[in-house]
């Protein structure tokens, strides 16, 4: 299986390479829907591409009932053809980035690309936009050339999808991605209520990269994250375990269901579980946008009770 990422020097020798990656820019603001787009235009890795957090990672938005939240999944078929027409194809390497060391979106884009659709060969560029500007590495300008579409056809693993039903009644432990304010109810900018879903605890994704913008090691990640699990019962950090081995470890018991704002810094935490070896978790897209949007559905404010 391959590594979940890829530090800056090994991408701009691999782009130099006789199979160079696919690289697919995923940078986004999430105040300004065009935002990712126009800077992508500005300057970005050459022949990287751009993958669209509302276009192209998204599906449509239900505005009248909020069901599926704020950035529920495309379709079946609609990210099929998204991937057909970047010309993504399981024999070649994909590598997904962002400015912002993953949280938006490129880790949303490896977990919609490596857990969802089953691309064997994802990886996130470690340190994001900084790293490639650390090393001095190349930009370019503009659009260029459309790339040469595939006929990929993804396996889709649902089973890696959590749905609000599901949330409602598991016994998994919840983990929360957002910032500490906003699990705790302080303040909610986006959301139609403040607080944090019943007995989730809190792990803001921010805390899974170190002083520079990256990941932090295998072995803090695993001494940091919450676990389902006792401590002894985990996993050694990822090298060549399968997809279908780390999966399946969080179907051993009710195991951990990540969450966010709307299922896209929640990838950054599942990311976080693979990178320490521990079982991955899995995804409730919904978050707490789909949560908050029923004044029915109970919620907590403060911080985590004591267990």
């Amino acid at each position: 299986m391959t590594h979940p990422l890829i530090d800056a020097d090994s991408l701009r020798h691999a782009l130099d390479g006789d199979t160079p990656p696919l690289v697919l820019d995923c940078r986004v603001r999430l105040n300004d829907p065009e935002a990712g787009a126009a800077l992508w235009r500005q300057a970005h890795v050459p022949g990287s591409l751009h993958l669209d957090l509302d276009r192209d990672l998204s599906g449509p938005r239900d505005a009248g009932s909020g069901a599926g939240g704020r950035h529920p999944l495309p379709s079946h078929a609609a990210f099929t053809a998204t991937l057909q027409r970047l010309g993504v194809a399981p024999e070649r390497e994909v590598v997904v980035l962002d400015d912002a060391g993953g949280q938006l979106a490129a880790a949303r884009a490896w977990w919609m690309l490596s857990e969802w659709a089953g691309h064997p060969r994802v990886r996130l560029l470690d340190g994001g936009l900084a790293a490639w500007e650390g090393i001095n590495g190349d930009w370019e300008v503009g659009e260029g050339a459309p790339p040469a579409p595939s006929q990929w056809t993804p396996d889709f693993d649902d089973s890696r999808v959590v749905v609000l039903e599901e949330m409602a009644s598991t016994a998994a432990l919840k983990v929360d991605a957002r910032a500490g304010e906003r699990y705790r109810g302080e303040v909610e900018p986006m959301d139609p209520r403040a607080g944090h879903i019943p007995g989730a605890v809190n792990r803001p994704c921010s805390l899974n990269l170190d002083d520079n913008g990256r990941f932090k090691s295998p072995e803090a990640l695993a001494r940091e994250l919450p676990q389902a699990l006792p401590q002894e019962q985990t996993q050694e950090p990822p090298q060549e375990q399968t997809q279908d081995e780390l999966a399946g470890a969080s179907q051993q018991g009710p195991g951990v269901i990540a969450y966010c704002g709307s299922g896209v810094t929640a990838c950054h935490d599942i990311l976080a579980y693979r990178l320490a070896g521990l079982p991955t978790p899995r995804l409730y897209v919904g978050s707490w946008s789909e949560w908050s949007g029923d004044p029915a559905r109970p919620a907590e404010t403060g911080p985590a009770s004591a267990s």
